[in-house]
């Protein structure tokens, strides 16, 4: 092992979703900063730095040019599913390690991929089991048009079905488009419970502002009313939508504004540093994947996948978002779910703390789909084959 190893950083701080990038980004070079300085570790990282640009097409071509230039096996980045599963054949080939930091929609597992964010079961599962019993059943689905807005709402509908509940419409548009009004226009003749925004980067601000203007027109739309639910909106994107948000909810592993001991040691940790203002889930999840890194390699003796992945699976580990551990059957991590409503200034705050991690279950082979209480039609699920709504 020597003294000096390569991590790959592959995040978009320019493009469509840079606000989420550039926190994923900063998180990793927080903790690359605090392994270098800790004198705790027999070697120093160093950053390989790539930027996609949100161009999808560019994920596998800079990926697979890092590790060849450099040598190095761990590359931490991609924001979008599109994008890790562009990433994905080429580590697998190279024999690297992705650590992917994102919240996502599930249905994956690869050995060459450790999920250091939540699946459905960790992050829309226990957001609609706290909104529907305050708002109702049915939905409206929005979505970017692509796999995480398309799988996300497929589950949601799934969970509304066995719940009593119906989606009374699902809308999907291109990847930056803001040209949303038309969509605005159908959730006010609807009037659903609740909206579900898969959104990312513009598109979900453009919504989240035209929705504000509807509710501002018709306080039967207004926020505590029928509020818009997200899986992936965080504070450092909150911010940019300014009072807009007020009154939406959305739910983390992570939230700047948690009283908990495990966050304020992390917030001490990497005060003053860049892409601090604020801190979301991003930069968390960033961090605790380099973190787990540097000790798994040290561990291992060796910065080698195979020994680097039986490191990191063997012992639980302390990260921002408290005490968690790399499920040795997926290669998922635990991961709480806390409940957040969005606050005029960008912050959250939390309104359903978690109390302990959820064990991830990616394909939703082990978790009962249908909201508690409610008057479920089929909330069991079994290993018979099934017609998905």
């Amino acid at each position: 092992m020597g003294k000096s190893i390569p991590i790959g950083l592959l995040f978009s701080r320019t493009g469509p979703y840079w606000a989420p990038g550039q926190q994923g980004f900063y998180g990793a070079l927080a903790a690359i900063a605090e392994v270098n300085g800790s004198g705790l570790f027999p070697f120093e990282l160093t950053a390989t730095i790539a930027d996609p640009e949100g161009n999808t097409d560019r994920y596998a071509s800079l990926c697979r040019d890092m590790i060849r230039q450099t040598g190095l096996r761990h590359v931490v980045g991609c924001i979008t599913s599109w994008s890790r599963k562009e990433v994905i054949p080429v580590v697998e080939k190279a024999d690297a390690l992705l650590w992917y930091p994102c919240v996502y929609e599930g249905f994956e597992a690869s050995e060459n991929v450790v999920y250091v964010a939540a699946c459905a079961n960790q992050h829309l599962l226990p957001l609609l089991d706290y909104i529907v019993p305050r708002f109702g059943r049915d939905a409206f689905l929005v979505g970017s048009n692509y796999i995480w807005g398309w799988e996300t709402n497929r589950i949601a509908r799934e969970v509304l079905h066995h719940s009593g509940g119906e989606v009374l419409g699902e809308r999907y548009v291109p990847i930056g488009d803001v040209d949303i009004y038309h969509i605005i226009a159908e959730i006010r003749a609807k009037r659903p419970s609740f909206v579900l925004n898969n959104l990312i980067g513009p598109s979900s601000y453009a919504f989240l502002k035209a929705y504000h203007e509807l509710g501002l027109a018709d306080p039967a739309f207004a926020a505590d009313v029928r509020p818009i639910l997200s899986c992936n909106l965080y504070e450092s994107e909150a911010s940019l939508v300014g009072d807009a948000i007020a009154g939406h909810y959305t739910v983390s592993c992570y939230f700047q504004s948690l009283r908990t001991e495990a966050n304020e040691t992390f917030l001490k940790a990497v005060g003053g540093r860049a892409g601090t203002a604020p801190v979301t889930a991003f930069f968390a999840e960033s961090y605790a994947s380099v973190l787990l890194i540097a000790k798994a390699i040290r561990e291992a003796g060796t910065d080698a996948i195979a020994e680097v992945l039986a490191a990191a699976k063997a012992e639980p580990f302390s990260s921002p978002f408290g005490e968690s551990r790399v499920d040795g059957r997926t290669n998922h991590v635990l991961m709480p779910a806390h409940i957040g409503r969005a606050r005029a200034d960008g912050s959250f705050e939390v309104v359903h703390q978690a109390l302990q991690a959820i064990e991830p279950d990616p394909f939703l082979t082990r978790t009962q789909l249908g909201v508690p209480g409610s008057d479920a039609k089929a909330s069991s699920r079994g290993t018979h084959l099934r017609v998905v709504q």
